[in-house]
């Protein structure tokens, strides 16, 4: 086993990788977000994740921002649907101070009405800025429709009328009744005995008063797939096709990564990309997602083109999908993406902030942490029925939602 979890008795479980390296990561991963919203306080999770950085009982903002920074750290936060992160780099004689400003931030922020109506017109510009910029606001919109209805469909950011809203009561009110102490999750990738992260981490967190309301997250409401196209004052064509997918837990997760990787995911490589853009010039961007949560996910493919360009695009878009729907994978196309998705995987273990985040996840997810090796063993088991099978499932153009962002007409 590569790493060790201590869990303290108010819940909090502490987690650590060691690394033989002068520097460290470590993160708190609360599982709290969007989607535990009402949908007159949507926006509220990201709202917070702001204010944890203003003041609490003990230190102004000031010195929150310089605590770390003054010893050439890094700090930083963000909100998904499903969890809150707050992450930071040191190096290693660190560790106490960092794991301390967490612990403060988190659990003792006041925030003050005056920090709230500044970070309110900070989020407002955050909100117009994504929807100046056509390829954020599309995918924002699509999900919206993928969960039309659901807490899972809004904006992480909110909108200007539910921010504006917002009083000191609200963000009391759901830190009370999302950050249980048995979902939050203290990862620590660094150069240490296990024995000395304990002793730090019952001294800063073991004080925390046990926190364990009962929460009932909304479940996933039916699914009717759409088609919409808008009208915009932009310069391209943009364009999100995509489906409700397989949730973290479900057996053909692992099947519909590798098979995402392969159709558009990261590399020039991908069929997506040899397709569209490489062999017609068409796109200059063209990818696809899979983001799995705790009981639903998202499948989505993204594109930019000229509005000329559009129809075909979308033509060979479908053409893949029904190549993928229609054709068992060959032995050899089926090994090499395996080890094209293996290998970029185990390159990401480099990226140590991202897998001591990643690790305290799956410790959320699942409560256990894979190895490398179990990991790909996960991998290599896929069969070319089982992809074919996803793909079907994923793939039917009868199923997906799409939607069309086209320049206004001259």
């Amino acid at each position: 086993m590569d790493y060790q979890v201590h869990a303290l008795p108010n819940g909090i479980r502490i987690l650590h990788k060691l690394t033989p390296s002068s520097i460290s990561h470590a993160c708190i991963i609360i599982n709290a977000g969007s989607r535990d919203e009402t949908l007159d306080k949507n926006g509220l999770a990201h709202f917070i994740e702001h204010l944890l950085f203003k003041k609490t009982e003990r230190r102004n903002t000031s010195q929150i921002l310089n605590r770390l920074e003054l010893v050439g750290a890094d700090l930083n936060a963000y909100t998904t649907k499903e969890y809150t992160c707050i992450h930071a780099s040191f190096l290693n004689p660190h560790l106490e101070r960092s794991l301390d400003l967490f612990e403060d931030i988190v659990f003792h922020s006041v925030f003050p009405e005056d920090e709230m109506l500044k970070e309110k017109d900070v989020i407002l510009d955050e909100i117009s800025s994504y929807q100046d910029q056509p390829d954020e606001a599309i995918n924002d919109d699509f999900e919206d429709l993928l969960f039309e209805g659901h807490p899972l469909g809004r904006n992480i950011l909110g909108t200007a009328e539910t921010v504006k809203a917002f009083e000191q009561k609200d963000v009391f009110n759901f830190l009370k009744s999302n950050y249980r102490t048995d979902e939050i999750i203290i990862g620590i990738c660094g150069n240490y005995d296990f024995k000395k992260v304990i002793r730090i981490s019952e001294k800063i967190f073991g004080k925390i008063a046990t926190n364990i309301p009962n929460r009932n997250r909304e479940k996933i409401n039916s699914y009717i797939p759409q088609t919409f196209s808008f009208k915009k004052p932009i310069n391209q064509s943009h364009c999100v096709l995509g489906n409700r997918s397989y949730s973290t837990h479900h057996e053909h997760k692992v099947g519909f990564l590798l098979l995402n990787n392969l159709l558009g995911g990261t590399g020039m490589s991908s069929r997506l990309n040899l397709e569209i853009r490489e062999k017609y010039g068409i796109a200059y961007t063209i990818e696809s997602n899979y983001t799995p949560m705790s009981d639903g996910g998202i499948f989505s493919i993204y594109f930019g083109t000229d509005a000329e360009k559009i129809d075909k695009a979308l033509k060979l878009v479908h053409k893949e999908l029904k190549k993928l729907r229609e054709n068992t994978l060959g032995l050899i196309q089926l090994h090499q993406a395996k080890q094209k998705f293996i290998g970029q995987i185990a390159l990401g273990e480099e990226n140590r902030m991202g897998l001591i985040i990643s690790m305290a996840k799956s410790l959320l997810d699942y409560g256990r942490v894979d190895s490398l090796e179990e990991i790909f063993a996960k991998i290599n088991a896929v069969t070319a029925s089982q992809i074919l099978e996803i793909a079907n499932q994923m793939f039917d153009p009868e199923q997906l939602t799409s939607l069309l962002f086209n320049p206004l007409e001259s």
